[in-house]
């Protein structure tokens, strides 16, 4: 792995602690915990960041999924492992990450509505917000 750019956490301290606090606040949230790192591992895939694959996939080995399902997530589309609900959560998650491309149609949006609050929605959205602006610091400053 490259050396790191610059100590960003430590250079723009109050604004990295308002990612950490956003991040604090999201794992009280009904989404639950499984959801929001399966979710922060989606956006790693996605964005090619070896730093938070690597901390996503152990924080859901740590907490009993599965390999099997984390193994498979980069295919979730033509898996039968994951439930409707984390299918519309990974279609969502895909749409925001790539919103240059997507510009996050209802097609994307609805179905989320069959399983999520609208709490849930601004939660998870919040989710994959945050986890590409990690993506981005860590892969920017070669973390």
């Amino acid at each position: 792995m490259s050396t790191l750019r610059l100590p960003y956490a430590t250079l723009s301290t109050d604004a990295y602690q308002g990612f950490v606090a956003t991040k604090k606040a999201l794992e009280k949230s009904r989404l639950g915990k499984a959801l929001i790192e399966l979710v922060y591992l989606r956006v790693s895939q996605i964005n090619g960041c070896a730093f938070c694959l690597e901390m996503h996939a152990n924080a859901l080995r740590k907490d009993g999924m599965p390999d099997h399902k984390i193994d498979s997530l980069a295919g979730w589309r033509v898996s039968s492992r994951y439930s409707a609900r984390e299918r519309a959560a990974l279609a969502w998650t895909e749409s925001v990450v790539a919103i240059d491309q997507t510009h996050a149609p209802d097609d994307d949006f609805d179905p989320l509505r069959d399983h999520f609050s609208d709490a849930e929605i601004a939660d998870l959205t919040f989710a994959i917000a945050l986890m590409s602006a990690f993506n981005r610091l860590a892969i920017g400053m070669r973390q």
